[in-house]
């Protein structure tokens, strides 16, 4: 079927209102060897895209064929940096699914106020990456292009005050908005039996009903009873509270206490009469001898929801119990919390305030973690900064390291406390209102004119011949570029200008612009790279079956070779218990080096939300028995393989990358292009490709997508 042949008229795409603002849209296409894609062709206005890097980043220019890719990302935070969700809880960015509503900020008037904020895309990878430390002890790991809010408006993390890649960027001068981390708690996860213990003690001690008496029985002697009885308006914290006395090996039935009334909610309750149960409460909720760490933390959770309030930012925990207040005192101390002790009230209860502000108040929640989520909720407040929020050093790791960010409907969230801004690769389908997640990978858009475009924007005088990357946001050699061929007038027009450029592909669709890129390192420096994950044929082609075969790639890498240039591989990803025995890396890296690789760059699985079901459903139809090692491995929301793993399995490959002579040192780790010395030198210097380059790959001899030798143009 022909490409022309599945032109979707303007009724089909009634379902994507967004590209009425398409004024440049052309037609768009769908075709039976693109299932489930739409290819919507434009007239683009521009080529070149600017992209603000530090000074270390050997380009500072990008150019996209295409809007959207399955390979394309752009990454931020650490994984294990807290987000802070709508409703005042904190979670580790790791965890995060498209459709939770996070905390985000809209600006209202005069002020800037947090709103609810909805997670519409995430994705992730590795780069290069800083570490950003405030004052008050807030760390935020982040990429070098991540913006922060400060006092002077949104900054990214590092800048050039001039040049091409001249932007804003944080000193330590500038304070950041927000409430701070204050370094006090670690990311949520489960709850230890100490946390559990110490949040019953709190709960039960502060709003439960114990009651142990002897009663007289009708027909003569006595019986004890013994009753316990919890009622709460609120469902979360009665629920947490049911579940944790189950863990104690206590059961308690729930059923309805009191109806609302005008003034007051309706009310839940739990209750046990055996006698059993009664003493396995009394035990479990005694004062300990040695206060844990955790024991502490969930006191103050339990305590806080049986007794707390939190009115107008104003942290309260009433009780008239001296025991109670005291551990209360005695607790906050421990963690370093600021508060007093109101005067008591006439009817004997009495309030501990804590001070401080909403940057101790969320705090406390993070450490805290009670159940009840309206108490935490900072949604309408102003965003007001009082803890002290000054930037005291900005460093640079040594390594690079797994980032991950998030879309959403604001178009900000907050990290760690402070307000973190979105990137800028997948929000730009948002404009389209398009789906900046799925429709990101589903719905293409072309940039048909793009070299013409390009060739305009490289002949303005003002353009200085600055490194070009392709591949850093957009697989430039996607399989639609069997059909469009953008990327030969992208190249002439390159070389022609005098502008070096690197290329990033997994595509082997690269090999038919090979002599054109031999052509153009005449000129200008020009660097390649490939991404061949698994070595193994039936495997791959179970894992990838609408991908280049391995065979196919590595053919490409030695084309690459042989054409005279560098080439990097990136061994991504390694797949637990699949591809990462010491036999199969090692040879791997053989069949690497023996294709002409120069340098490996590697990195386990992790599993995205959407990518998550389909690989275990594969993995449960080709390899049922890997599926409960795999479900300990990226259990509930976590999308990568534990550190533990990413140890061990550093440990292994790295010898064996020294083994084959492919470490890492000529490439560049964020555009994974082979950065070569022509870079450093200049076009003058780069050395030419060496004579007896061979001929041009005819078309019936390039391997296609699937890593059939075929005619590009016959699969349109």
């Amino acid at each position: 079927m022909r490409w022309s042949g599945q032109e979707l008229g303007v009724d089909q795409l009634g379902a994507l209102p967004g590209l009425a603002k398409l004024s440049n849209l052309v037609r768009s296409v769908q075709t039976p060897d693109f299932a489930g894609v739409t290819f919507h062709e434009v007239l683009a206005k521009s080529a070149l895209n600017r992209v603000p890097g530090q000074s270390a980043m050997p380009f500072g220019w990008t150019i996209n064929p295409y809007r959207g890719c399955t390979h394309a990302c752009s990454y931020c935070l650490h994984p294990d940096t807290l987000i802070t969700m709508a409703d005042g809880r904190e979670r580790a960015l790791r965890s995060l699914e498209v459709g939770d509503e996070v905390l985000g900020t809209r600006v209202d008037g005069r002020y800037r106020r947090y709103a609810a904020s909805t997670v519409v895309a995430k994705w992730s990878t590795r780069k290069p990456a800083f570490r950003v430390t405030l004052a008050d002890g807030t760390r935020l790991v982040a990429s070098g292009d991540h913006r922060f809010l400060t006092a002077r408006g949104w900054k990214h993390v590092t800048g050039r005050m001039s040049g091409s890649a001249r932007r804003p960027y944080l000193t330590t001068s500038n304070s950041l908005m927000g409430f701070g981390n204050r370094g006090r708690g670690a990311a949520p996860g489960s709850f230890s039996d100490d946390y559990r213990r110490g949040y019953l003690t709190g709960m039960i001690r502060g709003d439960g009903m114990m009651l142990r008496r002897t009663y007289p029985r009708a027909n003569g002697g006595e019986y004890l009873a013994s009753r316990f009885r919890l009622a709460l308006a609120d469902d979360e914290a009665l629920a947490r509270t049911q579940d944790f006395l189950a863990a104690v090996g206590v059961a308690t039935t729930r059923f309805p206490f009191s109806p609302a009334a005008p003034t007051r909610r309706a009310m839940d309750a739990i209750r046990t009469s055996r006698t059993a149960d009664y003493d396995r409460i009394t035990s479990t909720i005694e004062w300990p001898t040695n206060r844990s760490i955790d024991w502490s933390a969930g006191y103050l959770g339990g305590v806080f929801d049986a007794e707390g309030s939190c009115s107008r930012g104003v942290l309260r925990i009433s009780n008239s119990d001296e025991a109670i207040l005291t551990e209360i005192e005695d607790a906050l101390d421990r963690f370093e919390f600021a508060f007093v002790r109101e005067p008591q009230r006439e009817n004997g209860v009495t309030n501990i305030r804590l001070r401080g502000g909403l940057p101790v108040r969320n705090a406390f929640f993070a450490l805290a973690r009670p159940a009840i989520s309206k108490k935490l909720a900072l949604v309408g407040s102003a965003v007001k900064t009082s803890s002290n929020l000054q930037v005291v050093s900005i460093e640079p790791l040594d390594d690079i390291v797994d980032l991950i960010d998030i879309t959403t409907t604001t178009g900000d969230f907050i990290a760690n406390g402070v307000v973190s801004h979105n990137c800028f690769a997948r929000p730009t389908h948002t404009y389209l209102d398009l789906d900046a997640g799925d429709d990101f990978d589903r719905q293409i858009i072309v940039k048909v004119n793009v070299a013409d475009v390009l060739r305009a924007e490289l002949a303005k005088p003002s353009w200085r011949r600055e490194p070009v990357a392709l591949g850093t946001n957009t697989d430039p050699y996607q399989r639609a570029e069997g059909r469009y061929s953008l990327m030969p007038g992208i190249i002439e027009a390159l070389a022609d200008s005098g502008t070096p450029f690197s290329i990033l592909t997994k595509g082997t669709l690269l090999r038919r612009d090979l002599p054109l890129l031999v052509a153009a390192a005449e000129r200008v420096p020009v660097d390649l790279a490939l991404s061949i994950a698994i070595y193994d044929h039936e495997l791959q082609q179970s894992v990838e079956p609408g991908t280049p075969s391995t065979k196919a790639r590595l053919a490409t890498v030695t084309a690459v070779r042989d054409a005279g240039f560098d080439c990097s591989v990136f061994l991504m990803p390694i797949l637990p218990y699949l591809t990462d025995s010491k036999a199969h890396l090692d040879g791997a890296l053989r069949s690497v080096k023996a294709a002409g690789g120069t340098s490996v760059l590697y990195t386990a699985l992790h599993l995205r939300g959407g990518v998550k079901p389909w690989f275990m459903q594969w993995l449960e139809h080709a390899h049922p028995e890997l599926v409960p090692k795999y479900r300990s491995m990226y259990y509930g929301n976590n999308a990568y393989a534990p550190k533990a793993y990413r140890h061990w399995l550093g440990e292994r490959i790295r010898p064996l990358i020294r083994a084959h002579g492919l470490e890492r040192g000529r490439e560049d780790p964020v555009t994974g292009g082979v950065r070569s010395s022509a870079l450093a030198q200049g076009p003058a210097t780069f050395r030419r490709p060496p004579v007896g380059v061979p001929a041009p790959v005819s078309g019936a001899e390039l391997p296609d997508a699937f890593g059939l030798p075929v005619d590009p143009s016959a699969l349109f």
